[in-house]
């Protein structure tokens, strides 16, 4: 079985501060330069960003439930869901737009909760290291592209302002989106990738 393992830092007893990024000795037990204290690796990474998943994914059942956006007009009030402007745009032949608003704002956010998932779970075995640390690059890459739907009813509601002809007003599923966005950025944030090739090193060690 082929090894993972390296001469790393933490093995020379090097950590790397999480506020300035500067590489130094960790007996140090503070940064030289900022302050920041000292650890090998950011503490207790996998139960924060399994937490944050968490709080996301409760977050991710109002933000497709409630509605996202309400028109209200002299003929009344329109309620607009996030999966409903979906279909709305598809209806009018919008596909581009329909399926832009589906990936950014369904599918997008929902792949993320799958992937912190995924990764939380390698960082205790992980046997391909190189692949899960592509996932987690692109986790946390796309995950600010999940704020269209929060961007369009904002513009919206700044544009569409026509005084007692019409309004929009954002709908409870708005906060509940940007909540599941905020989320999982932060839970990206607090996972530290570098827990995938310790992993890899002691799976790499057990004997087959």
């Amino acid at each position: 079985m082929s090894s993972y393992h390296r001469d790393t830092a933490a093995a020379r007893g090097l950590a790397s501060c999480h506020g300035c990024s500067k590489v130094q000795p960790l007996e140090q037990g503070q940064c030289a330069r900022c302050g920041a204290t000292l650890h090998l690796r950011k503490p207790h990474s996998v139960q924060r960003a399994f937490a944050l998943t968490v709080a996301a994914a409760i977050l991710y059942i109002p933000a497709n439930v409630y509605p996202v956006m309400r028109s209200e007009r002299l003929g009344g009030t329109e309620s607009n869901t996030i999966l409903s402007g979906v279909a709305l745009f598809w209806e009018h032949h919008d596909y581009p737009i329909a399926i832009i608003i589906f990936v950014a704002s369904v599918l997008i956010p929902l792949l993320k909760l799958l992937a912190i998932g995924v990764l939380c779970v390698a960082a205790r075995r992980c046997r391909h290291p190189h692949a899960m640390t592509r996932v987690y690059r692109i986790t946390e890459l796309v995950g600010r592209w999940s704020m269209v739907d929060v961007f369009v009813v904002a513009i919206l509601v700044a544009v569409v302002q026509l005084g007692s002809l019409a309004s929009i007003v954002p709908g409870p599923a708005a906060v509940a989106f940007t909540g599941v966005v905020i989320m999982t950025m932060l839970a990206a944030m607090a996972f530290d990738p570098r827990l995938l090739w310790e992993a890899a090193d002691r799976d790499s060690a057990k004997p087959s």
